[in-house]
């Protein structure tokens, strides 16, 4: 089997089939961008949310218990709020 081959089975085996997180996943994202807010978010929040989307993805699709699918959630939420901080911080320091 080449490398390749063999983490397609790896993750097909912890994330489930392509096609059916691929499914679960557009759906998700669908009803982001078909939100009110979608189009005033920062591409870094669109992001984020893309990432988490495709991670919930994983999880109802594969492996629920997979405990890195969980800690990447928290990892892209950090992120933005991370980001949010620091422009709330520098936009507070440019008002003093």
């Amino acid at each position: 089997m080449t490398e390749i081959a063999e983490t397609l089975a790896e993750r097909g085996s912890r994330y489930g089939s392509f096609v059916g997180h691929a499914k679960i996943t557009q759906a998700i994202k669908s009803a982001m961008i078909d939100s009110p807010n979608w189009d005033s978010l920062d591409d870094d929040m669109r992001e984020a949310l893309e990432m988490i989307a495709h991670k919930v993805g994983r999880i109802l699709n594969g492996d629920p218990a997979y405990h890195d699918s969980w800690h990447d959630i928290i990892g892209y939420t950090k992120l933005v709020a991370d980001i949010r901080t620091a422009r709330e911080f520098s936009a507070s320091a440019r008002a003093a």
